[in-house]
């Protein structure tokens, strides 16, 4: 038993628990709920060692938690502690997290693949993640957004512009609903938040986009394909093309932009590009689809998104013979 030292005066300390007074009941969670909640606890430990067969003797000896105790858990009658659970969850080979996942139920599939994901390599995951998404997910001929991948000067504003205009469908760009977000430039936010900060904005701003946008073609910053949790967000959720072109194009484009800052030292600015180029390849050539609009005009290069598009992106589409 917890005895607690008097309060000097008998004022109350904030936080303090009096057990002589009733604990009023939280709106959201109240007796019922708690019931509730047990049940679902107790029904996902007795799955769990139903998947595992085990008994609850065998489950009682590996986490050195009473049988009678794990009887009244899995009858939704153990009010369990978190240390004590823990260790029922180590005898189980599950996560504490795993147990608390208030769900309903859970098939002995989802066991095994649980299981299985605990297996594998991180570099593991990234395979049996692209497995999941060509085989599982929407098939690629019905994807209804396009999303442009590629470095500045790759075209994605001019061609996705006009893509979008003959498919009859929003044209969103990332960065934009990025700076809307913050309620700043770019560059301000890189000043004040760094990368993270930007990643989070990012990536915030892209989960309100595919809500928002049940078809778009989605124009987004060069950088994206180098977080993988949002260049997967992207190939699960979009056909993806990549845009690329030779450096000295890039070069070319950008200073046509009106970007004299790759002129204060071409040399240096070229070789940088190089650099940036060769490490995002690997990152954008996952992409479904790839465009090189070296020397080719915008128009051109259009026609070819139009070739590829998914066809659930094509009821609206107009002729193509007028680009």
């Amino acid at each position: 038993m917890i005895i607690y030292p008097a309060i000097p005066g008998g004022k109350d300390v904030p936080g303090t628990f009096h057990p002589e007074r009733p604990m009023s009941a939280h709106p959201e969670i109240n007796e019922s709920e708690s019931e509730r909640l047990l049940g679902m606890l107790g029904d996902r430990v007795r799955t769990l060692r139903s998947h595992r067969g085990m008994t609850r003797k065998v489950l009682a000896r590996d986490s050195d938690v009473s049988e009678r105790y794990l009887a009244q858990l899995e009858h939704g009658r153990g009010n369990i502690s978190v240390v004590l659970l823990a260790r029922v969850a180590a005898a189980l080979r599950t996560d504490l997290s795993d147990l608390l996942q208030m769900r309903e139920r859970q098939t002995a599939e989802e066991v095994l693949i649980a299981d299985l994901l605990r297996e594998l390599t991180p570099d593991s995951h990234k395979a049996f993640l692209q497995l999941l998404t060509e085989n599982f997910l929407v098939p690629i001929d019905s994807r209804r957004r396009i999303a442009l991948v590629g470095l500045r000067g790759a075209g994605k504003t001019s061609q996705g512009r006009l893509l979008a205009r003959y498919l009859e469908v929003p044209f969103v760009q990332l960065g934009s609903e990025i700076e809307m977000l913050a309620g700043m430039s770019t560059s301000e936010i890189f000043s004040l938040s760094g990368q993270a900060g930007y990643r989070r904005l990012e990536e915030k701003a892209l989960m309100q986009t595919l809500k928002q946008y049940e078809k778009c073609v989605l124009e987004t910053p060069g950088s994206i394909v180098t977080d993988s949790n949002l260049l997967n967000t992207l190939l699960t959720t979009c056909y993806v093309v990549w845009l690329h072109a030779r450096p000295e194009e890039y070069m070319r484009r950008l200073i046509a932009q009106g970007d004299i800052r790759p002129m204060e030292n071409q040399a240096d600015a070229m070789s940088d590009l190089r650099q940036i180029l060769s490490e995002r390849d690997e990152f954008n050539s996952r992409a479904h689809a790839s465009i090189d609009t070296d020397g080719r005009s915008i128009k051109d290069c259009v026609a070819e998104l139009i070739r590829i598009t998914p066809q659930g992106m094509k009821n609206n589409l107009k002729s193509v013979l007028k680009i």
